[in-house]
């Protein structure tokens, strides 16, 4: 019996999907392998499946085409999950060696913690040959040195592919918020974080991989979902501001805010009288650039 859950979201993408069950296989840790293909063609990934080096540990879940999404995906493998801990594993995304076993050990080593967080790396592909390439490696978030509610809430410093937790914890907060099409992992954490607390392993275990230049399928949804992200983002902090104020009224919310706009005002001020220092436009202010414009335009 494995005591990890690995739930990989796919669609359309047969490709990754090798490459990430192939990452899972060279873990060597026995593990339960959840494949959600989320309205991909079937029979690709079942082929994919069958020719991975899972050795049969790896069951599909097909959700019909328009019937599935992100968050819907990972409940659905979160739920068909068997074992103590598990972690989304997205077929783009990769671990180093020994995530697995260190993350089991840390959490066996602290009960206390829901889960266990690992610093990531983030890494640039490009389409060479046809196949996804390397061509450049960045820290995500390089200065972490533990998981904090206060700064996850300010934005959120993981992804999925650095986040081992104890499957119990779906009984506690619910699962991922299917009225959301990004950011799910974020508020998820969120609930989970508001309740527990999540260990840190310094050590760059999991690997985060992005591709700007690409479209279609094969894009990150970062990029992809890129205006999904600032609204769901925005939809999650206002749905938690109104809980706030009805429960306890506008006042702390009106002085934050009216703080936030003092500042931003006296930040704006400064730019402007630094900038002008080296601009003679810029020392005209802003009513002085726009008079400047409207005579450069009428002379032209």
């Amino acid at each position: 019996m494995s005591r990890v859950s690995v739930v990989i979201r796919t669609k359309d993408r047969p490709w990754f999907l090798a490459r990430a069950l192939k990452d899972v296989a060279s873990q060597r840790f026995p593990v339960d392998v959840v494949v959600v293909n989320d309205g991909g063609d079937a029979t690709t990934v079942e082929s994919v499946v069958a020719g991975s080096p899972m050795d049969g540990r790896a069951r599909v879940i097909h959700l019909p085409a328009g019937e599935g999404g992100r968050c819907r995906a990972a409940n659905t493998g979160i739920a068909a999950s068997r074992a103590e801990f598990v972690v989304l594993h997205d077929d783009d995304d990769l671990w180093r060696d020994g995530f697995l076993a260190s993350s089991v050990q840390w959490l066996d080593e602290h009960p206390d913690d829901i889960g266990v967080m690992c610093r990531t790396e983030i890494r640039y592909e490009k389409l060479v040959n046809g196949t996804w390439t390397t061509v450049g490696i960045a820290p995500f978030w390089p200065e972490l040195a533990r998981i904090s509610l206060s700064e996850m809430l300010e934005v959120n410093r993981a992804v999925p592919i650095s986040f081992l937790y104890r499957r119990s914890v779906h009984d506690e907060v619910g699962g991922y918020d299917e009225t959301l099409d990004a950011v799910e992992d974020w508020e998820f954490t969120l609930r989970v974080l508001s309740r527990h607390t999540i260990g840190f392993i310094p050590d760059v275990l999991a690997i985060w991989t992005q591709r700007p230049s690409a479209a279609g399928a094969e894009a990150n949804s970062m990029f992809a979902l890129s205006a999904e992200h600032r609204r769901d983002d925005s939809l999650v902090r206002d749905r938690e501001l109104r809980e706030w104020v009805v429960r306890e009224g506008p006042g702390l919310p009106l002085m934050i805010a009216g703080e936030f706009a003092r500042l931003r005002v006296e930040l704006e001020a400064t730019i402007i009288r630094e900038l002008s220092r080296y601009s003679p436009i810029m020392a005209l202010g802003r009513r002085g650039v726009r008079a400047w414009k409207r005579r450069r335009g009428t002379r032209e």
